[in-house]
């Protein structure tokens, strides 16, 4: 069954990790796992929160979907060569997301020519310094790369690798559980709509 890692660095945002983490984390499935993979031991969050990792980033080739989350040192990661060296992804493969500056390492990666690219406003300059096309919208898909921009629109990613990876109305219900009291039908239903554009065609349509 599938295996998802959420890649969370020093300093990073705690929204984009612990969201993503959480709806992906919400699919009950035999098999089904969601780890916080790190390149340390233990990471701190931009707001002093300790955690400790699950899987490593040497882990990453055999997973099945990566999201990489954003942070305040991620200018930094994406100017370590030997850093960059150790995220192996295929997306050939995988499916790959990134988070708000998370965008600046696939772009350093070259996982983002030619496509358009959702970041936060503060990493977009950099992402555009990058090479990349950014657009002014919080979710975007081509083929099995994805890229979201804002903090909250961690959920789009987790809805569409949920979407890719089980099925359209498990990323439904992982979405109506986290949607607010009083308004879940019309959180649902805007949350899939930036998501459903970027899914596969069904079989046989």
């Amino acid at each position: 069954m599938p295996t998802v890692a959420v890649v969370t660095l020093d300093g990073f945002n705690e929204v984009d990790s612990f969201v993503a983490s959480y709806m992906l984390g919400r699919v009950n499935r035999p098999g089904w796992t969601v780890s916080i993979a790190c390149p340390t031991a233990q990471v701190t969050s931009m707001n002093g929160v300790t955690v400790n990792a699950q899987m490593s980033l040497t882990d990453l080739p055999a997973v099945d979907a990566v999201i990489i989350g954003s942070g305040m040192k991620t200018r930094d990661y994406a100017a370590d060569p030997q850093f960059l060296a150790s995220l192996r992804l295929d997306p050939e493969r995988q499916l790959i997301g990134s988070q708000c500056s998370g965008a600046l390492l696939l772009a350093k990666l070259g996982l983002l020519d030619d496509v358009p690219v959702c970041t936060d406003l503060i990493t977009k300059p950099w992402v555009m310094e990058a090479g990349a096309n950014v657009v002014d919208q919080p979710f975007y898909a081509s083929g099995n790369v994805a890229t979201a921009g804002g903090c909250l629109s961690s959920q789009y990613l987790a809805a569409w690798i949920i979407a890719r990876l089980a099925d359209l109305e498990t990323a439904r219900e992982s979405l109506f559980y986290i949607a607010p009291v009083g308004e879940k039908d019309e959180y649902v239903d805007r949350a899939l709509g930036h998501v459903q554009a970027f899914l596969p065609a069904p079989t046989g349509s």
